[in-house]
């Protein structure tokens, strides 16, 4: 019989091929300004540096613990051969190697971009889209690959992949949470000080800390969600893998293992399909294209996800619940886009408060932020009983175990949300490429009119990562379900009883762990941009002559402290997520573990809602002033729109970001130590 892993194979490999040719398309555009390359120059620079230096960090912690995984798990379990030790270790490199290559080439992007704003606002859509679809495509690509060749190299044993998905979850979870400590830290010190106290714009090339503000974007919303993206979907897909083996194992088809790589493939295929409709107007708004490119993704992966549900797993049923996941997708974009975009009513209203100063647009802002988690929760509710119940109705057609199968149904409407994921992350990718365009724009002194339309791109660019964040954790809400699931199968537990109290503490630490996590990510971004202030402040006072353009900025000390902030802020919220359930599933076995995971998750991805949203109300409320609403730039109100966008700042782009990781991450660790806390524990 033809093994129809080939086809992730296949579609992996084609992925990878597809961004190399982006790649080249994007790097073959020569750039004659050597402004633009002397700012070029000096943001890849910082970005490398900085990579270099966290991944030497992280690469001496990949490798102890893959050392201290080998001697827990694989030398006395499995005869010394090293499946949950090597898993790990190439899950971590893989993630921080998408994590390098979606920099990389965002950083060539970016400069490129920027320049072709002089002369055709096409070529400067299509080489920010390219940029962003290198990472959408190479993360999909390395991913898939990466677990397809190990299902087949382990034996076709999902569990002993745990330790990939493990290692890529915590490698994510560093590149993520140092990259948005880093990038915070420089623009809040920017905002505070260039635009509050100087008075001077954004990205103007007197701000010490503007390079700092620049290397950021590369390094937290570029590397670092390269890094995340690859996570996610390397853990859900091992997590609906693992759910799979009982079904395949009852109905003697293996496609139900496979099944979660080969809807990757499918997916892979529709984004690739999805590129050719970018089309439209660019100078009406750049946005349209990249909705009609989304629109023809969405329909070609529901297409493709008909023929491969009714072929493979042989469900009509199924296939609802994979509809319902696509519909899901749909459904956060639409959410988010109400929630931060400038013509609905939660920014104008954050923008109106900000008339009467900082207190009352922060308290807008965080009402707007706790409102904006009720439609995510009731949209992720109804699918997940939706999904469920065609799976039981699956299962009743197959004389199978009614909850396996509605689990299965979730882990499908999974597959199905994550079937366009290829295109949304390429949308995420372009976001940071269209900021950095408009930075490298405002500091070379480009004509007004290349600012105006760059600006729009800019503008287009935060919507777009505002809608792929809100995304991002809808697929974590989604996955909720089947990565519980997972790790109880994996420890043999039939059934969780919550009320048990060893469980309830294990669950009220579960819940407790994602405020604990983002008050350290927060404080360090505190820390660091009140260093960052005091540093501006310091060169605007002792530098004569810097607002007066008779001096330069030294830029390399605000890149020297963001670089250490993040160095030392993202080790202790790691360290709590891995402490956290190693102590309680010492103390309280398998069941308080799960328990921790179903509070981690829950609170986690609530809490993870409501600062990507109202971090983004709160940056577009300040923007919608910025367009002459309100009294517009230099008003009162926008200083009050300045303040509030430093107080969401490392809402969105450092701790609600890195939730979604966290969540992974528990569930992750658990799958791997899971077998240990069945026989060590201590009530």
């Amino acid at each position: 019989m033809f093994d129809l892993g080939i086809f992730a194979l296949l579609g992996g490999a084609l992925a990878l091929g597809v961004a190399g040719i982006l790649t080249y398309l994007v790097v073959r555009e020569k750039v004659d300004d050597e402004k633009m390359l002397e700012i070029y120059n000096a943001i890849r620079e910082g970005a490398i540096a900085y990579l270099k230096t966290q991944y030497r960090t992280i690469f001496i912690i990949a490798i102890i613990l893959t050392f201290v995984l080998y001697l827990v798990f694989d030398a006395p379990n499995y005869g010394g051969i090293p499946y949950i030790s090597i898993g790990f270790l190439l899950g971590s490199g893989a993630s921080l190697a998408a994590g390098w290559i979606s920099m990389d080439v965002a950083t060539r992007a970016n400069v490129r971009a920027a320049y072709s704003a002089k002369h055709s606002l096409i070529k400067t859509l299509r080489i920010g889209f390219y940029g962003g679809m290198v990472m959408g495509l190479f993360n999909v690509g390395l991913s898939l690959l990466g677990i397809t060749a190990l299902y087949y190299i382990f034996h076709k044993s999902p569990e002993l992949i745990v330790g990939f998905g493990f290692g890529a979850s915590l490698a994510a979870l560093f590149a993520q949470l140092g990259g948005g400590i880093y990038t915070k830290a420089a623009d809040i010190g920017a905002d505070l000080v260039g635009k509050v106290e100087a008075g001077i714009p954004e990205d103007d090339p007197r701000n010490p800390a503007v390079i700092a503000d620049n290397v950021g974007d590369n390094v937290g919303d570029v590397a670092g969600r390269g890094a995340d993206l690859f996570e996610s979907m390397s853990a859900e897909n091992i997590g609906a893998m693992i759910i799979g083996v009982a079904l395949a194992a009852a109905t003697g088809n293996e496609a139900f293992i496979i099944f979660p790589l080969l809807a990757r493939a499918v997916g892979i295929i529709a984004a690739l399909l999805g590129i050719i409709f970018v089309k439209g107007d660019v100078e009406k708004n750049p946005f349209i294209p990249l909705r009609n490119g989304m629109v023809a993704t969405t329909i070609f992966a529901l297409i493709g996800f008909y023929f491969l549900v009714i072929e493979t797993i042989h469900s009509i049923y199924l296939y609802y619940a994979a509809l319902a996941g696509v519909v899901t997708g749909i459904l956060m974009l639409l959410i988010t886009d109400y929630y931060t975009g400038y013509h609905y009513r939660p920014v104008k209203e954050v923008a109106e408060a900000s008339v009467t100063g900082p207190a009352t647009n922060i308290l807008s802002g965080l009402a707007a932020g706790m409102e904006s988690t009720v439609l995510p929760v009731v949209v992720i509710s109804a699918v997940l009983l939706a999904s469920y119940y065609f799976g039981t109705l699956f299962a009743t057609e197959m004389g199978l175990n009614v909850h396996i199968g509605g689990v299965y149904g979730t882990a499908v409407a999974t597959m199905g949300m994550l079937s366009v994921a290829g295109f949304v992350l390429g949308l995420d990718g372009y976001g940071p490429i269209a900021d950095n365009a408009g930075g490298i724009v405002e500091m070379s002194g480009q004509p007004d009119e290349v600012r105006e339309a760059v600006d729009k791109f800019d503008a287009v660019g935060n919507t777009t990562k505002a809608l792929t964040k809100g995304y991002a954790m809808g697929s974590a809400g989604l996955a909720a379900l089947l990565l519980i699931q997972a790790y109880l199968d994996i420890v043999k537990v039939e059934f969780l009883d919550l009320l048990n109290i060893n469980n309830l503490i294990g669950l009220f630490i579960g819940a407790l762990i994602p405020f604990f996590f983002s008050s350290l990510a927060i404080r360090a971004v505190s820390k660091a941009a009140k260093q960052m202030v005091e540093e501006v402040r310091r060169q605007f006072r002792e530098i004569p002559g810097i607002l007066e353009w008779k001096a330069k900025p030294d830029y390399a000390r605000c890149v020297s402290i963001s670089t250490l902030a993040a160095q030392k802020g993202m080790v202790p919220p790691t360290l709590l997520t891995l402490l956290a359930p190693l102590v309680v599933g010492f103390i309280f076995g398998v069941e308080g573990v799960g328990a921790l995971n179903i509070g981690a998750t829950f609170s986690g991805f609530i809490l993870a809602m409501l600062m990507n949203t109202g971090g983004a109300i709160w940056d577009n409320a300040k923007k919608y002033i910025e367009m002459g609403h309100f009294g517009g730039k230099g008003s009162e109100a926008h200083k009050a729109g300045v303040v509030g966008d430093t107080v969401g700042d490392p809402l969105k782009d450092t701790a609600g970001p890195s939730l979604h990781i966290l969540i992974k991450l528990i569930n992750t660790f658990s799958l791997v130590f899971g077998p240990l806390f069945l026989v060590y524990y201590l009530l």
